[in-house]
């Protein structure tokens, strides 16, 4: 019986190596192409008028020990930056890792967002932030500029 158990584990474990390596990579550039688009497209919006991004961060949001120029000038760049490391997998844990600091700081500088009345509001950035740890955890996987540079590397 124990025999026959070994052998069906075997027999189902046997695409693993594949699935963990393969699954992964394409899994962690499938989020980083998604959490990447999401940041993107409001860094985008933010440089179309930079006249009313930095009213608003003069008046509506609220970026802790830095004054409202500075922050909006930072908040534009990660959103705009950071997204193509992560499209394209270069430094991707420290990108994930930065731009999870971005969203932080969104979340921080502007408090009104868990007061509204539809929660996907402040949701959505509990949601890009889990997923941006997980790229951090799992790394960029083998479709990624990171291991291209590593194995070519050694």
């Amino acid at each position: 019986m124990m025999n026959k158990l070994m052998v069906l584990h075997r027999r189902l474990s046997c695409c693993d190596a594949f699935l963990a390596d393969w699954g992964v990579s394409v899994a962690s550039l499938a989020i980083r192409c998604y959490v990447g688009w999401q940041f993107l497209k409001s860094g985008m919006v933010k440089v179309q008028d930079w006249n009313a991004t930095l009213d608003l961060f003069r008046y509506e949001y609220m970026a802790p020990l830095l004054p409202p120029e500075l922050a909006a000038y930072m908040g534009a760049a990660g959103e705009l930056l950071l997204p193509m490391l992560l499209f394209i997998g270069l430094l991707t844990r420290p990108a994930a890792l930065a731009l999870c600091a971005v969203n932080v700081m969104a979340v921080l500088s502007y408090p009104q967002l868990f007061t509204f009345d539809c929660p996907a509001a402040i949701n959505d950035h509990f949601y890009w932030g889990a997923l941006l740890l997980v790229v951090v955890a799992m790394g960029p996987g083998r479709l990624s500029l990171d291991a291209w540079l590593a194995r070519s590397g050694r």
